[in-house]
């Protein structure tokens, strides 16, 4: 897939009325230490509590009648595409089914089931849990919505640049955390295509960076995973996903960021900017911290893709420093 395959625009027009044009707010920390315009997207405001409810609701709109009644089957690694796929579902009368982690945040979990979805817990990590999904809908034939390797839902995600580039009159860096690639490749093809000058950072935490390793390979590969604070962005690749080409073509550079430094990101995004938000949104932040020099008299966006945190790392964020 290229860029030029995704609409991301009629996208937007689409699922407008659905989900939340989330704000864009200046951080001072982060433009004093850069000496750049450093804003945050706050992905973390939308309604299921991430951006992922954009790709889940477009995809959903995609869908004809029959493939409608008959119902729907997705996978989730952290859960907010679970979210997303349910909270839209129940909105439309769509019977969701979902396949998680058996190691899902319980909280999260009673979210998803909460929305009416039924939930399958796999015994492995987020890819086996994407390829025993996608077994149950070719085996039920019902349709499967990947959390990221589908034109619908990565063209859902690139609405985030739609309305950045209607919030920012400029923009000359935006940066993103990196799971499957769903994110970044929406967002990177809208910009390519209508702010072409706007640099699209791709950040990963260094224990869980597949999609980062399979770009530099040339091709889907395995790569072995260490937990991280980035519960969102972990799992591998699918084979054959479509977004290997489109962030091969649309990210400009890649950073790679320590556990420690997601911590310590998280920390001072509750302090400095009053955002209580999970790992996979401070990865980006982290990211910038190690080449805010860079960026100096810049205007930057970082993405904040998500605020559903547990309390486990709710009470490590709040820990007196």
């Amino acid at each position: 897939m290229k860029s030029s395959d995704l609409d991301c625009a009629a996208a937007e027009r689409r699922i407008r009325p659905y989900v939340i044009e989330t704000p864009v707010t200046s951080s001072r920390w982060l433009s004093a230490l850069s000496g750049a315009q450093v804003y945050l997207k706050l992905e973390n405001l939308q309604e299921t509590g991430a951006f992922k409810l954009r790709g889940a609701t477009h995809k959903l709109f995609s869908l004809t009648p029959a493939q409608a009644s008959r119902g729907i089957v997705t996978a989730s690694s952290g859960g907010n595409h679970a979210l997303g796929v349910a909270a839209t579902g129940s909105k439309l009368g769509i019977a969701t089914e979902v396949f998680v982690p058996s190691t899902i945040d319980p909280a999260r979990r009673e979210k998803i089931e909460a929305l009416g979805a039924r939930v399958r817990l796999v015994d492995g990590d987020s890819l086996l849990a994407e390829q025993t999904a996608r077994r149950e809908g070719e085996r039920s034939g019902r349709e499967y919505a990947s959390p990221y390797n589908d034109p619908e839902v990565i063209a859902g995600q690139g609405t985030i640049a739609v309305e950045l580039l209607r919030q920012l009159p400029r923009l000359d860096a935006v940066f993103v955390a990196v799971g499957g690639g769903g994110l970044i490749g929406g967002i990177g093809a809208h910009l390519k295509v209508a702010s072409p000058g706007t640099e699209v950072v791709g950040c990963w935490p260094r224990n869980s960076r597949a999609l980062y390793e399979c770009i530099r390979a040339g091709h889907v590969m395995e790569v072995a995973e260490q937990p991280t604070l980035s519960v969102s962005t972990a799992g591998g690749v699918e084979e054959n996903a479509i977004t290997l080409p489109l962030c091969s073509e649309v990210i400009d550079r890649s950073v790679l960021v320590s556990e420690e430094e997601i911590l310590d990101s998280l920390r001072r995004l509750y302090r400095e900017d009053q955002q209580l938000v999970e790992g996979a949104a401070a990865v980006p932040v982290a990211a910038f911290r190690q080449v805010a020099d860079d960026y100096a008299g810049k205007t930057v966006a970082i993405i904040l893709c998500g605020g559903n945190v547990g309390a486990q790392i709710v009470a490590m964020i709040k820990q007196v420093q």
